[in-house]
């Protein structure tokens, strides 16, 4: 019996393995949270010398690959065996294996989270190319939240292929048929973005990026256009509770801006999980 085909049969074993193989997905996903800023970061900087007609120094190869991943207190190359997911953290007890320096506890929260969330995805859709789909969906939206958590910025290199990959896998109709995705890719970059030239024509100030119109773009594209109100209901709910948790408990100023980006993530994942549910039940409700 090949692997397939027991991870056909047996879904416990697929879930475990969808879960397992998950930590390393989330290993890579630290690296495409703290490099994909700074890739962009340099990418900005040539296109600014280059324009002003300057050369800049040239810089040592970076990318997702290159270099290897490294302490920053002491620049420690880290090895094979102290970049196994969540263990080897546990096994170096949260320190440098050179310095001692700690190390942030989000690189295995952000791991272990990455395979608790994608093996409930495996459970919940079954073995089908529709768990495969999903799990894309949820990694980008992942590396989407703590990148503009970190940064308040949503990169294009992933919201645009994210919103690519979302029209080109409904054309088999995976989560909704094709219109449904294009017309959701086009009202979620819309709404956003009336809601952006609503508020700073009354305010003068801007409420949100142009990032957070392509990442409603691009939940509109993977679920389709009768997924958006309730994704923008569920993201508005969860930000007001949030935000009113920092301003009450953590002191977080009132101007202080928050970004916007993790509540449409959580307000799409929750959509994608339980969306048609929780729609049928309003709609049947009123």
């Amino acid at each position: 019996m090949s692997l397939l085909q027991a991870l056909q049969i047996n879904p416990a074993l697929f879930v475990a393995f969808v879960a397992l193989a998950s930590l390393a997905i989330g290993s890579f996903l630290n690296v495409v949270i703290h490099r994909m800023p700074k890739i962009i970061e340099r990418q900005w900087r040539a296109e600014m010398a280059d324009a002003n007609g300057q050369t800049l120094p040239e810089e040592p190869r970076y990318n997702l690959m290159v270099p290897r991943s490294q302490c920053p207190a002491c620049g420690h190359a880290i090895s094979a065996l102290e970049n196994i997911p969540v263990i080897s953290y546990l096994v170096l007890r949260g320190k440098c294996a050179g310095c001692k320096a700690p190390i942030s506890p989000r690189y295995p929260l952000v791991e272990a989270a990455t395979a608790v969330i994608s093996g409930f995805i495996a459970w919940h859709f079954g073995f089908n190319w529709t768990t495969a789909a999903a799990l894309l969906f949820v990694w980008s939206m992942i590396a989407l939240a703590l990148i503009d958590l970190d940064t308040f910025f949503l990169p294009d290199d992933i919201t645009l292929p994210l919103l690519w990959a979302g029209l080109l896998i409904n054309m088999g109709g995976v989560f909704v048929d094709l219109q449904s995705a294009v017309i959701g890719a086009v009202a979620g970059y819309l709404s956003l973005w009336l809601v952006y030239w609503g508020f700073k024509l009354a305010t003068g100030k801007e409420g949100m990026g142009y990032g957070d119109f392509k990442l409603l773009a691009a939940i509109g594209a993977w679920l389709g256009w009768k997924m958006l109100p309730l994704v923008i209901l569920l993201s508005s709910f969860v930000g007001a509770l949030i935000g009113v948790g920092l301003i009450v408990f953590a002191r977080h100023e009132r101007n202080n801006p928050i970004p916007f980006g993790p509540y449409l993530v959580i307000a799409g994942v929750i959509a994608l999980l339980w969306g048609e549910a929780m729609t049928r039940y309003y709609l049947q409700s009123l």
